[in-house]
């Protein structure tokens, strides 16, 4: 059992009412980053629902939330499978970094009818010892007690590692959008092995929806190889797929349109017959699948 939990969970897709898509952006971000994304799902007659994590809104006064810096991962879960509560219905879920792993622990609840991760971030039991991943947090692994206060990694750190795909002075643009993360969720992702909660430790057993994975091979901060270990811890149940020359901030990086593309062909014509050949829980999802499109 880990720290989040949810309760009420919503019922499956209406006959006649619009596919929902739920798109979750991931550390430092907010709900802007998926404009693009939006628009392009909005077209295709999908209802987008675009949350903003806890605590993610940028304060006129430039200072974090106080109570950031010990908001968990759980909490941006638990505050996201309320918000599908309310939608009553299963979404669709892509998720950039972070959110790509909270779309995971709510795929692992049954909050998701399918799952569509770019760049997910690691899960616990999968060890990120790439050293380039290393180098971006050195400065906030290197601070005793970070873990009790808001991290924002520094525009060197960030250009070298997690907007490395954009050119100069779109990653300058975007870093001035970033916000403060917690420190507690930096903790309980990167160090999981640290956390007592076991907040982002998923059984692949708990997941009976299909996943897609998608991360750029020239991502620094969730690795190609890392996201490959997460793919085969669940077993057939999600797929992997490379993006050339892509780094980690996929959902803005030029090109993005490609990958709204792969995700609605994903959810649209792919999904379905995935869930057939997974578990009798799988395959009861095949038919609301099949009504996407």
């Amino acid at each position: 059992m880990t720290a989040f939990e949810a309760t009420g969970k919503p019922q499956p897709m209406a006959d006649g009412e619009a596919p929902a898509v739920m798109l979750i952006h991931g550390m430092w971000s907010r709900p802007h980053v998926w404009d693009g994304f939006r628009a392009y799902f909005e077209d295709r007659g999908y209802k987008v629902i675009v949350p903003a994590l806890r605590h993610h809104e940028a304060a006129a006064d430039g200072l974090p939330h106080p109570e950031l810096a010990t908001t968990s991962v759980a909490d941006y879960a638990s505050d996201i499978a309320r918000e599908i509560g309310k939608l009553g219905r299963k979404p669709l879920v892509i998720g950039h970094s972070m959110g790509g792993l909270i779309a995971q622990l709510l795929a692992a609840r049954g909050f998701a009818r399918a799952v569509v991760g770019l760049a997910p971030a690691q899960i616990a039991g999968a060890f990120n010892y790439d050293i380039r991943s290393s180098w971006i947090f050195r400065r906030e692994f290197s601070s005793w007690g970070f873990w009790r206060r808001p991290q924002l990694p520094s525009f060197e750190a960030m250009r070298f590692g997690a907007l490395n795909g954009m050119a100069e002075a779109e990653a300058e643009e975007l870093y001035g959008t970033l916000v403060p993360e917690s420190g507690r969720a930096l903790l309980e992702i990167g160090l999981w092995f640290l956390d007592r909660q076991r907040t982002t430790w998923i059984n692949p057993a708990d997941v009976c929806c299909p996943m897609l994975f998608l991360t750029g091979t020239q991502d620094r901060l969730t690795p190609l190889w890392l996201t490959r270990r997460i793919t085969d811890f669940y077993d057939g149940k999600a797929r992997l797929e490379a993006v050339a020359e892509r780094g980690h901030w996929l959902p803005s990086e030029t090109g993005w349109e490609l990958l709204a593309e792969r995700a609605a062909r994903f959810f649209e014509t792919e999904a379905a017959e995935m869930a057939r050949s997974l578990s009798p829980a799988s395959r009861a999802l095949a038919g609301e699948l099949a009504a996407v499109r």
